[in-house]
């Protein structure tokens, strides 16, 4: 983990990122990639370069004065920072990023009011989830003190998910947290304990996976076992696979009700399926 990417429009969720991001790149001596996809009014976007060229300097000189505030912020001191300004989408921007700087680890700010749906469908962060080829971090909330201590994977344990599995498990190692296997049992696909054990005991056998727990946890959906099963615990933290193109959105397919969603607090880890 030692090249962070932190996406950012300047905002105080993107900022709630990047403060986690230096926690962390502390911890193991990182460097931060700080990233700004210019976001052109569309007439700027769409027309060629002749005569939108002074009003485009004018969005790259506001993003240089916003690096040039937010660098000084005092919690970014001892810390390698360097900053870039992409100039198309953002998950364009990201992927070339993360391709040209050997990118291990993307943290990124939510502006989801609540629950995983609001988090990820349709916005930036999906986007970027979707299509990154490596974990992608989801900060919902300001955390003064990032510290993983229970990690909770939610998967179905079907064997195309072994190599997100292990990419849970360098990450769970790398931030010192014990990995909680979960598999939630629904009305619509139940299995009885004894068939569940097995499946996560068959699922786990040739992996490094040493310090986890096996979780079999009983709901009406599997979002709301998610999300109940790391509220009972207390997580700090949910991982799960994706499939590329499909991104989270093949994941959720009941609906979540608000009261249930606004606890879900924690951050969300993806990794991509492979």
């Amino acid at each position: 983990m030692k090249r962070i990417l932190v996406p950012t429009d300047f905002s105080s969720q993107a900022e709630n990122a990047l403060q986690v991001a230096v926690q962390m790149a502390k911890k193991h001596a990182s460097v931060i990639y700080l990233l700004h996809s210019l976001d052109l009014p569309l007439h700027l976007a769409r027309s060629g370069s002749g005569g939108s060229l002074p009003e485009s300097l004018y969005f790259i000189k506001l993003a240089e004065k916003n690096f040039e505030e937010l660098l000084q912020k005092p919690y970014l001191q001892d810390v390698e920072v360097r900053e870039a300004i992409g100039h198309a989408e953002i998950y364009e921007d990201v992927s070339e990023a993360v391709s040209a700087n050997d990118i291990d680890l993307i943290v990124m700010g939510s502006h989801g009011a609540s629950g995983f749906k609001e988090m990820f469908i349709g916005s930036n962060t999906e986007k970027v989830v979707r299509t990154s080829k490596i974990p992608v971090l989801v900060i919902k909330n300001h955390h003064p003190v990032f510290n993983i201590e229970d990690f909770v994977f939610a998967t179905d344990f079907a064997e195309e998910c072994k190599g997100s599995f292990n990419d849970a498990l360098d990450f769970a190692e790398a931030v010192g947290a014990t990995l909680h296997l979960l598999y939630i049992n629904t009305p619509n696909d139940f299995r009885t304990s004894a068939e569940a054990h097995r499946m996560m005991q068959d699922f786990v056998k040739g992996t490094n996976a040493s310090q986890y727990t096996l979780n079999i946890y009983n709901d009406t959906s599997v979002e709301k076992g998610i999300l109940n099963y790391a509220r009972d615990t207390k997580a700090q933290l949910i991982g799960m696979s994706t499939h590329g193109r499909k991104g989270l959105s093949h994941f959720f397919n009941g609906s979540i009700s608000e009261d249930l969603v606004n606890h879900a607090k924690m951050p969300v880890i993806t990794f991509k399926i492979r």
